[in-house]
């Protein structure tokens, strides 16, 4: 069959699914899982003859929202915050999961350049952190203690003041997408060639091993909310610049709607590795190595798996119920 001729006869049963999906329609959960098993046997027909073809991205879009339908339409049994972490950001995440690669893409690239340019310029540290920041951490490191910085300031009083301002960095990096992802961007920029060129200025000073036995303590949650939240930057700018078959109010406010609750899920990280650096970083270099790996790979393991793998089972475990129930 013609892609044409696909389009022409299925035209109209897809515009009335995306009636349903802004609820300008109103169905039951069965007339919701029959439009799903419909949509999903488009697309695979579409997948198999037109791989390539924008019908094929769009019904994958489409067969997305209809399914996030379908379980926001379901009774939920569990605590709803609970199910708020366990099942509703693990869904987006899966169905948004194209934007979290082109978060972490762009920030190994802006990393990558802060890196460069602290070797090519001597004087780019100072530039990037503040003169008295880094002369301060230079006589740390004289002092065998690279991680100085981190001690000075009450525990709580630290604390307090690093999740405020982690929180501040995440919530710009998402808000700034209203600019349609330029503004996201530019934040990550601005924080990813800190970051390299930080950790750089380490390895020029032979403090590397002991900077990232302290900074990566807390920084595996602070780094990896940070990027999650540029996803949401970005899938706010998508929204705006890309609406598809959506009026751009509309696809605006689902990507709003999609983008914060995703934005929520990085809070707790964020506030964790204010605790961790308010609270532990200081005493770094005085645990056994052992104790700062197992920490950081813990820390690693904990938020990788619930962005990157767990987002994929839930998708499947869901996807398998509704089909049970369908049938």
């Amino acid at each position: 069959m013609r892609e044409v001729y696909f389009i022409k006869q299925n035209k109209e049963k897809w515009l009335g699914i995306e009636q349903v999906i802004q609820g300008k329609i109103k169905k039951n959960p069965d007339d919701l899982s029959s439009l799903y098993i419909n949509l999903i046997n488009d697309l695979s027909f579409a997948q198999t003859y037109y791989p390539k073809s924008n019908t094929t991205v769009y019904l994958n879009h489409l067969s997305s929202q209809i399914f996030q339908k379908i379980y926001k339409t379901k009774r939920v049994e569990e605590n709803r915050l609970f199910y708020f972490f366990r099942t509703e950001v693990p869904l987006l995440i899966y169905q948004y999961r194209r934007y979290l690669m082109y978060a972490f893409l762009f920030f190994i690239l802006f990393t990558s350049i802060g890196v460069l340019s602290g070797a090519y310029d001597k004087d780019f540290a100072k530039i990037i952190l503040g003169e008295d920041y880094v002369n301060e951490t230079i006589e740390n490191i004289k002092k065998g203690n690279a991680v100085g910085i981190y001690q000075s300031g009450s525990t709580w009083g630290s604390t307090i003041g690093i999740i405020f301002n982690n929180i501040g960095v995440g919530a710009k990096l998402y808000i700034y997408g209203i600019t349609g992802g330029v503004g996201t961007l530019f934040a990550l920029l601005s924080n990813s060639v800190m970051l390299g060129s930080f950790q750089y200025f380490f390895y020029d000073y032979g403090a590397l091993k002991d900077s990232a036995r302290g900074i990566w303590l807390h920084g595996v949650f602070e780094i990896f909310a940070m990027v999650v939240e540029a996803m949401c930057g970005l899938i706010l700018g998508a929204s705006i610049l890309f609406p598809r078959t959506f009026s751009r109010f509309n696809s605006f406010k689902t990507g709003f709607k999609d983008s914060f609750k995703i934005f929520l899920s990085t809070i707790p990280f964020t506030i964790c590795a204010g605790i961790i650096e308010g609270y532990v970083t200081r005493h770094a270099l005085k645990m056994p190595l052992v104790v700062n790996l197992a920490i950081i790979f813990s820390s690693l393991a904990i938020i990788g798996f619930y962005y990157f793998v767990y987002p994929s089972v839930v998708y499947k475990r869901i996807n398998n119920q509704t089909n049970h129930a369908v049938l």
